[in-house]
């Protein structure tokens, strides 16, 4: 007997940074954690560079975005699938309304239904 859950999937593919100097390097890696990383360290040489996911499309470029700020909101985006949330359907439309950043009616809506 297996101890500990098993992965439900695997897949042979790996993330992959494509680094763009005088060629094209791509160097595989096992997480977006170490891709990051890779990434990073390029950078200073000043080196273009990109993240591939598994299913071969190119999730950042850092001559469109910053790193730094692209790790903030995929660690953001990662919390958010690992956390059981309700479901919320804003009954304003607002696109940018959900269970954890309500739009400015929701939270009024919100604090006048807990009076």
């Amino acid at each position: 007997m297996m101890s500990g859950l098993g992965p439900t999937e695997t897949t042979d593919r790996s993330i992959t940074v494509v680094l763009l100097d005088n060629s094209r390097e791509r160097r595989d890696c096992s997480s977006y954690e170490e891709a990051i990383a890779i990434v990073k360290d390029e950078l200073e040489s000043g080196v273009v560079a990109k993240i591939e996911n598994r299913e071969g499309d190119i999730v950042f470029t850092s001559a469109e975005m910053s790193i730094d700020d692209w790790e903030i909101e995929w660690r953001q985006q990662k919390r958010r699938l690992s956390v059981e949330t309700e479901e919320h359907v804003c009954p304003y439309d607002s696109v940018g309304c959900v269970f954890d950043d309500l739009c400015v009616q929701c939270k009024m809506d919100k604090v006048r239904d807990s009076v």
